[in-house]
């Protein structure tokens, strides 16, 4: 059977997202991603399903220091909707609780609910752990803000559903294998993830990125980072839309080449219809 690593506990959105995907698999909970990233190097797992960015709270946490360093290679993406739920024990109601916790993310991305309600946010370390926190407590005035799916795992009853402030949000994940041969050319549309470390010498980045304009290339996310304690030693990475053997492609990247230090492809894999605002 196909076992999909996640981190957080049973429950959690990135388990929601794992069994989306795929959906014969058994879902494997992880503590830290760096957890993950060793089930699937290890063979306990085949992939890993790890957040990258959400609309609303912007880039995971750690995940632009751990993607470069792991041998592990980017097979695929996965878009999760993000819908929290309000749950409480039996006999909880609203009117009568007094605490809501969650993650810190999951707090801030449901302000206005809790605002309106006059509780009083908790961080938790993770939303579905929160969800089994207040199974165990089983106090009626303490309530947990996660995924549906930890209402089920944990018997809870739902009380509002739906309360996060912006129904986009949306949390893309990534999906991570044993490197493997890229996807052939042709297939579908790709996206290409790599990091690059520009030389530093005036104007590089500008040079480094402007062979993807000439070619007509689309590049759908670039974000800096600081390497080991330096400000001048920035990395970047970056997303682009199309296949490093499409020659729009390989041109940008031998010119982003010729003034980097370091250039690596982190995967090359299968762009996901909600990418392109399908909903498949």
């Amino acid at each position: 059977m196909t076992v999909v690593a996640y981190q957080g506990e049973p429950g959690a959105n990135s388990h929601m997202a794992a069994l989306e995907a795929f959906p014969d698999a058994e879902a494997l909970p992880c503590a830290t991603f760096e957890d993950a990233f060793a089930a699937v190097d290890g063979g306990e797992a085949q992939f890993a399903m790890i957040p990258i960015d959400n609309t609303v709270a912007g880039r995971v946490a750690d995940i632009h220091l751990l993607l470069p360093t792991t041998a592990l290679q980017i097979v695929g993406e996965h878009f999760l909707r993000i819908r929290f739920s309000l749950m409480g024990v039996e006999g909880s109601t609203i009117e009568g609780a007094r605490e809501v916790h969650s993650h810190v993310h999951a707090l801030a991305q449901c302000r206005g609910f809790i605002r309106t309600h006059g509780l009083t946010p908790v961080v938790a370390g993770d939303t579905a752990g929160s969800a089994r926190e207040v199974a165990e407590w089983g106090d009626p005035t303490k309530l947990s803000i996660a995924p549906p799916l930890a209402a089920q795992r944990y018997g809870l009853e739902v009380l509002a559903s739906d309360i996060e402030d912006h129904k986009h949000n949306t949390t893309r994940f990534v999906i991570l294998a044993p490197p493997r041969e890229f996807p052939q050319v042709g297939d579908g549309p790709f996206v290409t993830s790599f990091v690059f470390r520009v030389k530093n010498i005036p104007a590089a980045l500008y040079k480094a990125l402007g062979g993807f304009a000439t070619n007509g290339v689309n590049m759908t996310r670039l974000e800096s980072y600081m390497v080991n304690g330096k400000f001048a030693a920035t990395m970047f990475m970056v997303d682009v839309e199309g296949h490093p053997d499409e020659p729009p492609l390989a041109r940008a990247l031998e010119e982003l080449a010729f003034f980097s230090t370091e250039l690596r492809l982190l995967g090359v894999f299968p762009a996901h219809p909600r990418r392109f605002g399908q909903t498949a």
